[in-house]
């Protein structure tokens, strides 16, 4: 293991995902998304609490009048934790049989951007929704596997991925009608070639945060390391991990310089397991560059 990485919760899930800070209680959210959970992580004192579902919640966002806004194969959901008590917000817009919500965040004026993963991954059906004023809009489409949201710290770049293409994509945002426009490639990685797992595969963006200076942090899904790229797309870190399938960054701690990430081991090979005895657990490490505090739902 590398010496700054540091395992935050050891128990596993089966799919971490994202991970956020909650600016107001100063505590990680993330969700189990199989296994159907959500889970509450307090560094400060240790604890860790759970709340199950009936179904699959991929994202959460934090909420300005308090609560938690949850998204799941079911539709968008009002969670609140302390009570244990949920209301619905929108139904899916989507066959939940085939194709459910998958990474999901604010944007800086408060309103919620989810994206769909279409689960037969042998078409571009995936849609980018925004969530504002009760009503889920579709704003961009053309993919397989939604995932990669993120701001540039002035608002005006907005970044989505494409896991199954291997591709992030920038698009100028409109921060006024919450519109985007200027789609682009940010960056494209080498796909996974077709049979078992090279040894040398970098892997596919999966999840991904922005820090105070406009880095893009990604985790690359399979291919056990994360990345920190310029405003550009250029590289400028390679972390490597110890588990062979990071899902998602985020940063947190008082001063937003701990970088949590989630990671995967579901569906993984036992004898990989066997060697990597974190996958599924929360890492952590330290940065120099503070991140970007979690965008309130207005």
């Amino acid at each position: 293991m590398a010496p700054d990485i540091h395992v935050a919760v050891a128990l596993p899930s089966a799919l971490g995902e994202s991970p956020m800070w909650h600016p107001r209680e100063q505590v990680l959210y993330y969700c189990d998304i199989p296994g159907r959970c959500v889970n509450r992580y307090d560094p400060a004192t240790g604890d860790l609490s759970h709340w199950p579902f009936d179904t699959e919640v991929a994202s959460l966002a934090p909420m300005l009048d308090g609560g938690l806004l949850l998204a799941a194969r079911d539709g968008l959901w009002r969670f609140e934790a302390h009570t244990g008590a949920r209301s619905p917000l929108a139904p899916p817009p989507y066959d939940p049989q085939i194709e459910r919500f998958n990474d999901g965040k604010c944007d800086p004026q408060g309103r919620f951007w989810v994206g769909t993963i279409y689960e037969p991954r042998d078409a571009t059906r995936a849609v980018l929704y925004r969530f504002h004023r009760d009503t889920l809009s579709p704003c961009a489409d053309g993919i397989t596997t939604s995932n990669g949201l993120a701001w540039s710290p002035d608002g005006r770049t907005m970044y989505w991925s494409d896991t199954k293409a291997h591709v992030i994509y920038a698009f100028d945002f409109d921060a006024l009608g919450g519109t985007l426009s200027g789609r682009r490639v940010f960056c494209q990685f080498p796909l996974k070639p077709a049979g078992p797992t090279p040894a040398n595969y970098g892997g596919r963006p999966d999840g991904a945060a922005v820090d105070a200076a406009g880095n893009y942090w990604v985790a690359m899904f399979e291919g056990q390391r994360l990345l920190c790229l310029s405003p550009a797309g250029q590289l400028l870190r390679e972390i490597p991990l110890p588990v062979r399938c990071p899902t998602m960054p985020c940063f947190g701690g008082t001063d937003l310089r701990t970088l949590y990430i989630t990671t995967a081991r579901e569906n993984r090979p036992a004898a990989e397991l066997a060697c990597q005895p974190l996958a599924g657990c929360v890492l952590s490490m330290r940065v120099e560059v503070p991140g970007l505090p979690a965008n309130l739902f207005a």
